[in-house]
Order: structure tokens, then sequence, then C-alpha cells
């Protein structure tokens, strides 16, 4: 059996995330499924995160394990795009290490999330649209630094998630205008349930003049989900890259 890595985007409008959930279809459930009719065998592929439903991704990358050459890839690859729905669409698979993992081995996931005035039909389903004339984006970036002094994140957690640390490195977070929007990128080497939601909803707040930036660090300091804000709404957030360490591709 050899292992691969897919890559993959996908519009979470219609999914209830990327994992399987019994009340809903995930598209992790779409992806498998054109899998077993392309192969006729099941075939598990394990995810890098859990997107939660409406959340989009313009990179998402899981495993397959496969008892297929390499060579087969390009035509696995147009087998499955023809089957998945046009919400779905693989981008590349590539071959990787036995032992590779999509999820823990990923060094660093990137998350952005949009918001803007506007009313586009091309983009209405990728971003957050809303008034933005009292928000002041400069006062959220001075804010958005606490973020990277801290380590401990149980207070933008969804509660009562099977977790061992509330704990992640967040090397990037700012917001910057472009066009006729505004983006929150986000970097860490892991993310918890809900999270990005919850900053960038609490965040609202501290350009609303609703919070301090002192206020936004004490919410930190809580670690108490209940002292943060309202999560933003999931179809302005997209998982946009997942860097993995060169020496597990072949």
């Amino acid at each position: 059996m050899n292992r691969y890595f897919i890559y993959m985007s996908y519009s979470g409008t219609a999914y209830c995330g990327w994992q399987r959930q019994p009340n809903g279809v995930s598209v992790q459930q779409r992806v498998e499924e054109a899998l077993y009719t392309v192969l006729r065998q099941e075939v598990t592929a394990t995810g890098a995160g859990r997107t939660d439903a409406g959340v989009h991704a313009r990179m998402m990358v899981a495993h397959i394990d496969l008892d297929m050459p390499p060579d087969s890839l390009p035509l696995l690859t147009r087998q499955l795009n023809g089957l998945l729905p046009p919400d779905i669409a693989i981008r590349r698979i590539v071959p990787v290490r036995t032992e590779a993992h999509a999820r823990f081995d990923a060094l660093a996931r990137t998350y952005q999330y949009t918001v803007t005035e506007t009313k586009n039909p091309f983009n209405h389903e990728w971003v957050c649209r809303m008034p933005l004339q009292q928000i002041q984006f400069e006062r959220m970036n001075e804010a958005c630094r606490a973020l990277l002094t801290h380590t401990d994140f149980t207070s933008f957690s969804k509660t009562h998630t099977e977790v061992k640390t509330y704990c992640c490195r967040i090397t990037r977070c700012e917001w910057t205008a472009c066009d006729e929007t505004w983006v929150f990128t986000i970097c860490a080497d892991r993310f918890l349930r809900n999270m990005v939601r919850a900053i960038v909803g609490t965040l609202f707040d501290v350009g609303r003049h609703k919070l301090t930036c002192a206020d936004f660090d004490r919410i930190i300091r809580a670690k108490d989900r209940r002292a943060a804000g309202a999560s933003a709404e999931a179809g302005g957030l997209a998982l946009t890259d997942i860097r993995y360490p060169p020496k597990l591709f072949l």
C-alpha cells in the first residue's frame, strides 16, 4: 500500500463540515464515496483537521492509502473530479512517506476571514457582508498583538470538545484591506474548534468600541468561553493553507 496526500478545495455552504457526521452530509463523506465508486473499495480519507459547518477550504489535505502506483494519480484525479459535485475539487494527489499523517505532521495552518459591505453575486458565499462604517480595523489590529503573546485559548474554544490541550502557537494575525474587502489572516500550529470565528467575533466588539484592547487581553487570560464575544458567521471563513515538512514528500 502506498500513502498519498490529496489536496482539495471546497465551498462549505452545503456541508456539515469536513468530518463525517450522523446528522448531515460532510465533505469527507462525498470524497470517500467518490473514491469507492472509482476504486470499488472502502478508502478512508483522514483530513488535516475539521472545518465547521459552512466553513470553506481553499486548501484541505487528507491522506489515503491505496494499492496503486504514482503514475495512476493523474487519471484518478480526473475520475474523482468527474464524480464530485461542483463545490468540491481535487487539486492534486501526491505520494508521501508511509508514516506521513495529514493532521499530526502539519507544521502550520492558515485561515482567512473576509468581510465586506459591497453586494457581489460572485462571492456572496465566501464573504461575510456587514456594515463596516463603525468598525475600526486599526484598533482590532492593535488587539491582535495579544494573540501573539498567549498560548492558552480556552476562551475562544467550543466547549465540551475532546481535546487534550487548549494551547496553540499563533505566529501571524492581522487585518488587511483588499479592494472592497477586509481580510483577517491568522496562522498557527493548530486551531481549536470554533476558535477563529470566536476570535473574529470578539475582535468585532473591539472594533466597535464595545471592548478595549486591555479587555481583549483579559478575555484571553480568563480561559472562559463565556467571557468572549459571539462567534462570527461561518460563511466568511476559509482554510487557505497547510504547511508540511518537505521530508514527507517522495
